[in-house]
Parts: C-alpha cells; sequence; structure tokens
C-alpha cells in the first residue's frame, strides 16, 4: 500500500516551534479557516466545496423503493464514499483506508444519525414505497480537514437538492417530472455540521483547520459536530495524546462558535444560487403553481 510523505524532523520542529508562537505556515491565526468556496452544479443536489486546498464533490440523488420491513414509515438515507489516487497518493481505488472508514462513520453520526434529514418525509405509501435517498462523497484533493470540507460538501448538497413532487389518489403514486411541477426540497430539521481542531502540547495549543503536513506534526484531534442552535451531535477524541476535560468543553465552545460561521457562508452560497437561477422572476411563479 503506498504510504503518505511525511514531514521531515526539521520541517516538524519548525512548524512547532512556530505554533508556540502563534504562528502557522500560511499565516493564518490559530482558530482561522482557510479559504472556503461553496458552488453548485447545474443539477439539483451536486455541491461542490473547497477548503485551501482541499475539495470534495457531493452529488444527491433519489429512487423509490421498498421501506426496511421494521420501519414502514421512513424512507432510506445512506451515504457513500470515494477516495481516489487522484486526491492524494496514499489512497487506492477498491482498498478502503482507515481514514474512509473515519470518515463515512463521522459524516453518518452527524447526517443521518442525528436526524437531520426527516426519513418520514421521505415515505410516499407506507410499507410500499418510499424515497431512497443516496450522497455521493467524492474526495478531488486532499490537503488537510478531510472530514469538515466533506460534511459541508454533503449538507450544502442536501439544502440545495429538490426532490421530485408527487401525489397520491385512490392508492396509486403519481410522481410528476420538473415540466409538471416544480420539484420540492428536502425536510431538513437543523444543519449540523464538523468542526475539526487539532491540538498540541497536551492541549495547550488548539488548532482549527489544520494542513495537511499539521495533521501529521499534530498529537491528536477533537472532531465536534453541532448545529447552529448549540446542539451537539458528536464529539471524539482521535490520537493518542493526553488532553484535559477543560480543553475539550473550550473546544466544544469554539467549534460551536465555528458552525455558526459556517453554516451563513451555506446560506450565503445558497441564496446566490437560487438568484443564478431565478431568470424572469419564475420561481414565485412556479410555487405559486404548485400550492393551486
Amino acid at each position: 500500500m503506498p504510504r503518505e510523505a511525511e514531514p521531515s524532523i526539521n520541517e516538524r520542529a519548525f512548524i512547532l516551534q512556530a505554533l508556540q508562537e502563534n504562528i502557522r505556515l500560511d499565516g493564518r491565526s490559530l482558530e482561522a479557516y482557510r479559504e472556503l468556496n461553496i458552488s453548485f452544479g447545474e443539477e439539483y443536489g451536486v455541491a461542490d466545496v473547497q477548503l485551501g486546498k482541499t475539495r470534495v464533490l457531493t452529488r444527491i440523488s433519489s429512487s423509490i423503493t421498498a421501506p426496511y420491513p421494521d420501519r414502514k414509515f421512513d424512507g432510506v438515507f445512506t451515504i457513500t464514499t470515494e477516495l481516489s489516487p487522484i486526491a492524494s497518493p496514499a489512497f487506492e481505488v477498491g482498498r478502503p483506508s482507515d481514514l474512509e472508514t473515519h470518515l463515512i462513520r463521522t459524516l453518518e453520526t452527524t447526517l443521518r444519525r442525528s436526524s437531520a434529514l426527516s426519513t418520514e418525509s421521505l415515505c410516499l405509501l407506507a410499507g410500499t414505497a418510499v424515497w431512497s435517498l443516496r450522497a455521493d462523497v467524492h474526495i478531488l484533493d486532499h490537503d488537510g480537514n478531510l472530514i469538515d470540507c466533506a460534511c459541508l460538501a454533503t449538507l450544502a448538497a442536501l439544502r440545495h437538492y429538490r426532490i421530485p413532487d408527487t401525489s397520491v389518489s385512490g392508492g396509486e403514486l403519481t410522481v410528476y417530472s420538473v415540466d409538471e411541477r416544480d420539484p420540492v426540497p428536502l425536510a431538513l430539521l437543523h444543519h449540523p455540521l464538523c468542526v475539526t481542531l487539532n491540538y498540541f502540547e497536551g492541549g495547550e495549543k488548539v488548532v482549527v483547520d489544520a494542513a495537511r503536513v499539521e495533521e501529521q506534526c499534530a498529537e491528536g484531534e477533537v472532531v465536534v459536530g453541532a448545529n447552529p442552535q448549540g446542539e451537539v451531535c458528536l464529539m471524539q477524541k482521535g490520537g493518542g495524546g493526553e488532553v484535559d476535560a477543560v480543553v475539550l468543553l473550550r473546544c466544544v465552545d469554539l467549534a460551536v462558535a465555528k458552525v455558526r460561521e459556517l453554516g451563513k457562508v451555506v446560506d450565503q452560497a445558497l441564496v446566490e444560487d437560487a438568484k443564478r437561477r431565478d431568470k424572469g422572476g419564475m420561481s414565485r411563479e412556479l410555487q405559486a403553481e404548485n400550492a393551486r
């Protein structure tokens, strides 16, 4: 299995010495994110997120399927990830790495198990037909903080996606095309995001949005999943370094503040995309037509 190049002894010593003086290689403060760009495709549910040099593309797709026997009133929501060699030479096709396993579990806990998406709203005919929603997360470039970038891309894609409108009459299900009815947004109950904090010197120094070289020099990481309302969905610690409980509480407070900032960036990107798509102010007319 290919191995990723690690920083040399001199590079590691330089980075650690700079962090002691609150200096990072790219000039950011310890609590600052890299430049964040969010763009959407022509189709609904395609989100491209660039966080510094890290880039993730998420695509949402849907199909009609039978529900699980023990959950007849709930739709299906699955998340899949793809870490290809184009993102990093350490990734191999068809051979899941520990990072991929960690990534998929974190996304599932933050977005699926926290009930961010109302699966009951995906039910079409109880026990017979439900929507099966799938989020395909493609890692295009990896330069650190993959979890935050992937979570941003997945949530943005979910908020951007529009599902075909349906109706039930006499036990018969009708799915309307885009020409017949305007598709409808998903029922999202809250908007959780992940914030990864890497710590050094036993938690004396905590860094937000670490680049890949900083991750390699860190003693460990703390991943916090939360929504803008301050509700924590996930908190997990990786790495072998010890960290005090007070530091963990400080990480949670910092993460919640960052989630609110990131949420505003996603909101703004969605507003700009809606303006781009609303040619001639037709969206209001289509929504009124659906209501009638």
